[in-house]
């Protein structure tokens, strides 16, 4: 049994899956970037991409799973030829609450990809956008130069599109990482400080800021390892385990599927290999064969349970 079982056994709060509230799927971990936090270890050289048949699989799983949102990642989603057929089926489904496309923003920069931001607001889909700093520095230390202009240059074309300005269809939320082995602020502070920042600076608008805690997990993991921080980060998340996150952590209520169409609690334990308990993908499940499932857990998932708590949602706090 792995420490963070024992902790949460402790508390008597088991986790299992309470319901499907949230279809997270990772369409491939190519992207355009390859950033040091990266914990899906996403880069150009990357070739796993989800095929048509899955997108079909996930579009079978959404239409028949009640009322659900689906929330789109990678690598870059962006960068798999089909976001678009799956976002265009996804909206005919009037249980399909929200569609969220995690966007690593200067993907949208590059002529393949100039379009999406239209076709992202005639389909009312969400935008989640890691914005990992306000200020040019810190977001150059993580992502490499000229990351920190082109962000900017495409947050303004969205805020021009109608999005991050109060509208409820055109959400636009930004996504703060320590840039260190540190926890995150809180998330209040943090995005009233964005929110200051770019709109003086540049004019800029958007909804929500998410505070994310780096997993110990991925290229993350394998840099603290070589600077001898990880045990040090370890500590700091074990030291900071926090009970009451333990009712509120995302595993809870949905289910991560891979380019392959494999089951998974999180896109965390996607990356250590640590499927959900079932002999089938998603191409044979329906959401009633996930529930009541026990989540598979690690010592990386003290990194959601630490001080404010992390999901991909932002802090709990």
């Amino acid at each position: 049994m792995n420490k963070f079982q024992k902790y949460a056994d402790k508390e008597k709060s088991p986790l299992v899956r309470d319901a499907i509230h949230c279809m997270q799927v990772n369409m491939g971990y190519l992207c355009n970037l390859q950033c040091h936090h990266c914990h899906v270890e996403a880069g150009p050289d990357r070739t796993e991409t989800m095929s048509l048949a899955v997108v079909d699989d996930c579009l079978r799983f959404a239409d028949n799973a009640g009322e659900i949102d689906v929330d789109i990642t990678g690598g870059s989603p962006e960068m798999n030829q089909h976001l678009m057929y799956f976002i265009s089926n996804l909206r005919q489904f009037k249980a399909v609450k929200r569609i969220i496309v995690r966007s690593n923003l200067i993907i949208l920069q590059e002529t393949a990809y100039h379009h999406l931001p239209e076709f992202f607001a005639a389909n009312e889909v969400e935008i989640v956008a890691s914005m990992p700093c306000y200020t040019e520095s810190n977001v150059t230390a993580q992502r490499g130069e000229g990351v920190y202009s082109a962000n900017i240059e495409v947050l303004k074309r969205l805020n021009t599109l109608g999005y991050g300005t109060g509208k409820t269809e055109r959400k636009l939320s930004l996504v703060y990482n320590p840039g260190g082995a540190c926890l995150p602020g809180p998330q209040s502070e943090l995005e009233a400080a964005y929110k200051e920042n770019l709109g003086n600076d540049f004019g800029i608008t958007f909804d929500t800021l998410f505070t994310i805690t780096n997993m110990p997990v991925g290229r993350f993991r394998t840099d603290l390892a070589d600077e001898g921080l990880l045990n040090g980060y370890m500590d700091l998340l074990v030291n900071n385990f926090n009970a009451k996150n333990l009712d509120k952590v995302m595993c809870r209520n949905q289910i991560n599927v891979d380019w392959q169409g494999r089951l998974f609690d999180c896109d965390f334990n996607q990356m250590l290999k640590m499927p959900v308990p079932v002999s089938d993908t998603i191409h044979n499940i329906t959401a009633k064969d996930l529930v009541g499932l026990p989540i598979q857990t690690g010592d990386h998932c003290f990194g959601c349970t630490a001080g404010a708590g992390s999901s991909c949602q932002g802090s709990f706090a």
